[in-house]
């Protein structure tokens, strides 16, 4: 059963499970997670989450096309993250004379 603890201010945080990796498997895990620029705790909430999509797809019996929001939802989750180069630059706003 997943375990829910609470932050320093209050607010609940998400449940937590504890799962147990062969090494190989953590090992491919870990080299998906560096290729993503994620964390490996997020790359493996990302797969797990596909998989549960993936077998409530395969259990519904009707097929329905995806909504828009699926489709935005895993166009966005398809791209490839992307690093900032160098200092963040100052927006300057002009304002009309």
């Amino acid at each position: 059963m997943p375990t829910r603890q609470t932050s320093s201010s209050g607010k609940p945080k998400s449940p937590r499970i504890q799962v147990v990796l062969p090494e190989e498997l953590c090992a491919r895990l870990t080299a998906m997670a560096e290729e993503e620029s994620r964390t490996v705790s997020n790359m493996a909430r990302v797969l797990i989450q596909q998989g549960v999509q993936r077998h409530e797809d395969g259990r519904s019996s009707a097929q329905s096309p995806p909504t828009q929001q699926e489709r935005f939802r895993s166009a966005l989750e398809a791209q490839q993250p992307r690093r900032l180069r160098g200092a963040p630059r100052r927006l300057r706003l002009y304002r009309p004379t």
